[in-house]
């Protein structure tokens, strides 16, 4: 009787080891990369849209050596909000600069994390207001074609940026903007045809 007690708490034991264990792992990253000579965290960050801060945040912002592992932490986008962005700034963006296009991305994160907007990827680029869709390409359908590989890369240039920029909340061609308001709006930045705004 003595013995099977023991074997009984030598299980259970075991079991909460290994649970444990498990739980540990899944609390952490999720996946691992091998470091390749000359990636640094924003190489990596921007590759994998994952804000950089998190990345750093994540391996102790450990000096990066070839060859090792580090621990890369969820992005805070799905594959499919990933795509939604990209789709928009492929619509907003078309023959703008890089630079633009990594600009309008950021737009819509910023919009993410402001209290006066949305706070999911949908909800803001779906967002209407006074009666119209916040982007053009919504009420056009524009937002339906698929995302090109410049705009994805942007969208994921854009995270990996999160929190390190100027605060830009909108964005306008003031060629072609008729509103009042959005011309009263500081000026961040001025990126080919598109002025962005606080």
């Amino acid at each position: 009787m003595k013995k099977l007690k023991k074997l009984i708490v030598a299980a259970g034991l075991m079991l909460s080891i290994s649970a444990f264990t498990l739980t540990n792992q899944t609390e952490a990253a999720t996946t691992t990369h091998k470091i390749q000579y000359g990636e640094t965290y924003w190489k990596i960050a921007k590759g994998f849209g994952i804000p950089v801060n998190n990345l750093m945040n994540a391996n102790n912002s450990k000096a990066l050596i070839a060859g090792q592992n580090m621990l890369l932490p969820n992005s805070p986008y799905t594959a499919a909000e990933k795509d939604l962005m990209a789709r928009l700034v492929r619509a907003e963006a078309v023959g703008e600069p890089y630079a633009g296009k990594v600009a309008v991305a950021t737009v819509i994160i910023n919009r993410i994390r402001s209290a006066d907007f949305p706070n999911t990827v949908r909800g803001v680029i779906y967002q209407i207001s006074n009666g119209h869709y916040a982007f053009t390409p919504v009420e056009n359908g524009q937002i339906n074609q698929p995302a090109d590989y410049a705009s994805k890369r942007a969208v994921n240039e854009a995270i990996a940026l999160t929190g390190k920029g100027n605060g830009s909340l909108f964005f306008y061609n003031p060629k072609t903007s008729t509103s009042s308001w959005i011309l009263s709006r500081p000026v961040t930045v001025t990126i080919g045809n598109h002025r962005f705004a606080r």
